[in-house]
């Protein structure tokens, strides 16, 4: 192959050269839902995302209307495939032993909301924590930030503890259409197609906050240009690329942790 002009058209040609590719190499490890949300919760402890016993992580069941989330009283360092529940629209236990955590009911708002939601992460890591204090949207200025760009929303008033209707109703409004959001004075929510899409994107939310307040600390933010950072965040979002780097978070994981999966 010759120099490349890195023309529209060429680019969209070694777009779909690469995702033939990553088809062809890129391998399923055949995780259940339970196994691959005990990787995530594990992969969000591992990256700094652990705040006691604050935040969930839940998945849409195959069974509707049902929903497997983590048991209340365990953190996410301590997730395994086995201590995993199933829980209905209120909230109430029907596969697995324990209870679910009070503030996961306003995660079934974004579910009702958005039918193709297959994940969600709420947590509150130090980074995006200390930026939702300072009464500021999140800013995407980095590559590895872009696939939250145009993609993230921000609610600027704390509504309170998200145990009842009223915060999910809040939450859910002004999530809208996009894949994550930085609630004031709380911390980040992430929800997607995919359990692997969901974690990424918390992970990479969390750097991208820690890099906005160590840029804001030497000088003023500059924008990437907008179609270059839509072209990103449509390539970074692909499917594959979302599925090779959850694999590799659970690597990361299970070289320490192999009771993970069980």
């Amino acid at each position: 192959m010759g120099a490349l002009d890195a023309s529209g058209s060429e680019k969209q040609l070694i777009a779909e050269h690469t995702e033939r590719q990553m088809a062809d190499v890129l391998a399923d490890p055949g995780w259940s839902p339970r196994q691959q949300l005990a990787l995530a919760a594990r992969a969000l402890a591992r990256d700094g995302h652990s705040s006691g016993l604050a935040g969930q992580i839940t998945a849409r069941a195959d069974e509707p209307g049902s929903y497997w989330t983590l048991g209340f009283g365990l953190g996410f360092d301590e997730a395994s495939a086995s201590a995993m529940i199933r829980i209905d629209d209120e909230l109430r236990v029907i596969e697995g032993h324990g209870m679910a955590n009070p503030a996961t009911r306003f995660h079934l708002w974004i579910y009702r909301a958005r039918a193709h939601v297959r994940c969600i992460v709420h947590t509150h890591p130090p980074y995006a924590s200390a930026l939702s204090m300072v009464g500021e949207p999140l800013v995407i200025a980095h590559m590895d930030s872009t696939p939250l760009y145009e993609d993230c929303a921000y609610l600027a008033d704390y509504p309170g503890v998200p145990v009842a209707d009223e915060e999910g109703r809040i939450i859910s409004q002004a999530l809208g259409a996009k894949r994550a959001i930085l609630l004031g004075h709380h911390g980040l929510l992430t929800a997607c197609d995919s359990i692997a899409e969901a974690t990424m994107l918390a992970i990479f939310m969390e750097r991208a906050c820690a890099l906005q307040l160590r840029a804001r600390a030497i000088g003023e933010i500059k924008p990437i240009r907008p179609e270059h950072g839509r072209e990103s965040h449509d390539f970074l979002l692909r499917p594959k690329i979302t599925g090779a780097t959850f694999n590799y978070f659970a690597r990361q994981v299970l070289r320490k942790s192999p009771e993970t999966l069980q």
